[in-house]
């Protein structure tokens, strides 16, 4: 009996001094789950995805790590925030304002034609109008005067209401002009602002697009592995969830993605990991905390 329990007190003594061994070679005393995770991802793109093959616990294990590198990923978005949009929308409003002002200036070249044309319809009407009133002198009777006098009077309107229009189009050009100015002064601004968004992404894609490169690649290596039923499963949960997180571990006896408590018999069968289990409350797929160091 005594021999039992000398061999079981060695043991748990060669155990704690592997974990302590092991402790010391990390070099972490108080590691965070956060620092867990980014030596984590260190060590994914280190190394290739094993195939998932029939085991539980493998498919659970490449899930979590699938789940690390795309939250990366996500992470690296989030970095460059809205500026993608925002340049798309500076370039949509720029466009906007080009394509103004170029029918502006369709317009102009429009009133300009009419103006003209307007222009030689008075000194066609005051050329009839001088015709007329000469031939008003060789009349033959009243008839003949009165018919002259009518058209007279009638190329007179002719060119009144021309020196209307002409007036009316010469504000229009003037008011298209005006739009014109303010277009290119507001699509100098946007142009300005544009380029300073665009040099910042630039800067925020030139410091990530790396790390993000491999992280993608890495991403779609361990998609290939996996099968398509839990793929499906996992980029529908991924979806649907505002953070992104389809894979959780367990944190504190909760779900680490809504943070609702997780009873301890249920806690042991994830352990395990013989299967897959979901969160009831978020439907989440829950893997034990150990897998930070898988």
């Amino acid at each position: 009996m005594a021999t039992k329990k000398s061999e079981t007190t060695e043991t748990t003594r060669s155990k704690k001094s592997a974990a302590k061994k092991a402790q010391e070679a990390l070099d972490l005393p108080e590691i965070s789950q956060r620092e867990k995770e980014d030596i984590l991802i260190v060590k994914l793109l280190a190394k290739s995805p094993t195939s998932s093959g029939d085991s539980t616990e493998n498919k659970l294990r490449m899930l979590y790590e699938m789940q690390l590198i795309d939250s990366e990923i996500d992470k690296i978005k989030i970095l460059r925030g809205e500026l993608p949009l925002e340049v798309q929308d500076l370039e949509d409003e720029i466009a906007g304002l080009e394509t103004r002002m170029a029918n502006f200036q369709t317009d102009i070249k429009k009133l300009e034609t009419d103006v003209t044309q307007r222009k030689i319809d008075i000194e066609n009407s005051k050329g009839l109008v001088k015709k007329y009133e000469e031939q008003q002198k060789n009349v033959r009777n009243n008839r003949e005067f009165d018919s002259l006098s009518k058209e007279i009077e009638f190329q007179g309107l002719e060119v009144e209401l021309a020196e209307k229009k002409i007036k009316e189009a010469n504000a229009q050009i003037k008011e298209r002009k005006l739009q014109v100015e303010d277009a290119k002064g507001l699509t100098a601004e946007r142009k300005t602002d544009l380029e300073l968004k665009q040099k910042e992404l630039a800067d925020i894609v030139t410091e990530t697009s790396k790390e993000e490169t491999d992280l993608i690649n890495k991403s779609i290596e361990y998609q290939s592995l996996m099968e398509s039923r839990l793929l499906i499963a996992y980029s529908r949960l991924r979806k649907n969830a505002q953070n992104g997180l389809a894979v959780v571990p367990i944190r504190r006896d909760a779900c680490g993605g809504c943070f609702n408590k997780i009873p301890p018999q249920r806690q042991m069968d994830i352990k395990l990991s013989k299967k897959i289990i979901v969160c009831e409350y978020c439907g989440r797929i829950l893997v034990d905390s150990d897998y930070v160091w898988i």
